[in-house]
């Protein structure tokens, strides 16, 4: 049932919803509003010039924060894999994307309340049925915002805009870049992500480390139920040379204790393991996010970043979540001293497998 709205002069007035007990004829005030306050661009064709220069100067200096954060990400290259450079990345490309949605958002928050119409009034309720005239409606809508906003008559606001908008995500599709992989002509093979994490630091006879105290670990250390992040014993003493980044993100391990009868021998390697210890890789299968929580009682290993879970009784396989393939185990025993030490490299790629593996 449609309802008029009855206004009479200053009356004004509004019927409410269906199901509402109140009459037709009885209806509810609109409180007065207060008077209006102009504000200073209304009044002064002055300041509202000054206004439109600051908000496309804002878009104009959004637009420039984008191109500082692409022009940071080529000055700073990551492929070395310095500390130093990492920071220095991190931070200027940072302050260019912060500049960038800072002066964007400070620039629209002015245009509308410095320079858009500033008008106030009551909308009452409609009909919701549909009606012939809704498509010119909208039309009408549309064509009053844009004469209201000045969008259509500032070219310099729409011009700045859009370009600061279209530049506000460029950073975002640079950034992507240093996900994939670099080759080189004496390299050919280096942009192929199953031939760069087939291999990893490890090798046979190498000890296992604390990270990052590089301290070799002996099994009787190793408590019961304990999880602790392990390094090849030589990548602690390079972790300023090139390269050092790509090498321990390929190497780290997770290192667990067990009780051996509850390594199930149908789903594990047990000679890959030592006296209920066991070692996996800690970069998860699904993206290559860290796999970093363990749950001692289920002995389920979580990767924070989509919750994939992996059992570690039964060969850490996938019990949940999105990644595809068990974590890789990396072959363990321990020498004629007792520190644990690798029989050899992961037996097959680390890391997410989005590609087809060999």
């Amino acid at each position: 049932m449609a309802h008029e709205v009855e206004a009479h002069g200053d009356d004004r007035s509004y019927v409410p919803s269906p199901g509402l007990a109140v009459a037709v004829h009885d209806p509810v005030k609109v409180p007065d509003l207060p008077p209006h306050r102009e504000r200073v661009t209304d009044k002064d064709p002055a300041k509202m010039r000054s206004a439109v220069r600051t908000v496309y100067t804002l878009f104009y200096i959004s637009l420039a924060g984008s191109i500082w954060a692409i022009a940071a990400y080529l000055l700073f290259p990551l492929e070395d894999g310095q500390l130093s450079s990492i920071h220095d990345n991190n931070m200027f490309i940072g302050l260019g994307i912060a500049l960038a949605l800072l002066a964007l958002g400070i620039g629209a928050i002015h245009w509308s309340k410095a320079i858009m119409s500033d008008k106030e009034f009551i909308e009452y309720r409609h009909p919701t049925r549909g009606r012939d005239s809704t498509r010119a409606a909208a039309v009408k809508a549309f064509a009053d915002a844009n004469e209201e906003s000045g969008f259509g008559r500032r070219p310099m606001i729409t011009g700045s805009l859009f370009a600061a908008l279209i530049a506000s995500i460029l950073p975002g599709i640079v950034l992507f870049r240093g996900l994939a992989p670099h080759s080189t002509p004496a390299d050919p093979e280096a942009g192929d992500p199953v031939a760069l994490l087939s291999h990893t630091m490890w090798e046979k006879g190498m000890r296992l480390a604390h990270d990052p105290t590089g301290r070799p670990i002996k099994a009787s250390d190793v408590t019961l139920g304990s999880a602790f992040q392990v390094i090849p014993e030589p990548l602690a003493d390079i972790t300023h040379h090139d390269g050092y980044l790509e090498q321990k993100a390929k190497a780290i391990v997770l290192l667990v204790r067990m009780r051996p009868e509850q390594l199930s021998p149908d789903t594990n390697r047990l000679d890959w393991s030592y006296d209920g210890i066991v070692a996996y890789s800690k970069v998860c299968t699904h993206v290559g996010c860290p796999v970093a929580l363990y749950e001692q009682q289920t002995h389920h290993l979580l990767c924070p970043c989509h919750q994939s879970q992996f059992d570690v009784a039964n060969g850490a396989a996938v019990i949940f979540g999105p990644a595809a393939r068990p974590l890789p185990q990396l072959p363990i025993t321990v020498d004629d001293e007792g520190y644990l030490i690798a029989q050899s490299d992961f037996q097959e790629p680390v890391g997410p497998s989005f590609w087809e593996r060999h």
